[in-house]
């Protein structure tokens, strides 16, 4: 479920989440929640070593970049998108439960 938020941006910001939505053929909102789903794994990568994720950001643009000029390119990128959804979800839940237990 999507809840609504106002967010500021630095400009820079904002244009690059402009430009994400461009290139992927997504909305500016979407584009919004892949910056935030990207960075959200990286950190907790980097927090929490013991977590383990299959999603890799350099194979996933790599599929995107590959179907580029192919029909199916758009059920592709959301395919992707959609897993990155899945496997930011399961990256959150773990370090959650990771500094959830820690402060007991």
């Amino acid at each position: 479920m999507l809840k609504r938020f106002q967010v500021l941006l630095t400009e820079w910001l904002a244009e690059y989440a402009q430009f994400i939505s461009q290139e992927f053929d997504v909305s500016f909102s979407e584009a919004v929640r892949i910056l935030m789903c990207i960075g959200s794994i990286q950190a907790i990568k980097e927090l929490s070593p013991k977590y383990k994720t299959k999603m890799n950001v350099r194979n996933v643009v790599a599929a995107i970049k590959k179907e580029k000029n192919n029909k199916s390119r758009e059920e592709i990128t959301h395919k992707l998108i959609s897993k990155a959804y899945f496997e930011t979800r399961k990256a959150i839940e773990f370090r959650l439960a990771e500094v959830r237990g820690k402060n007991k």
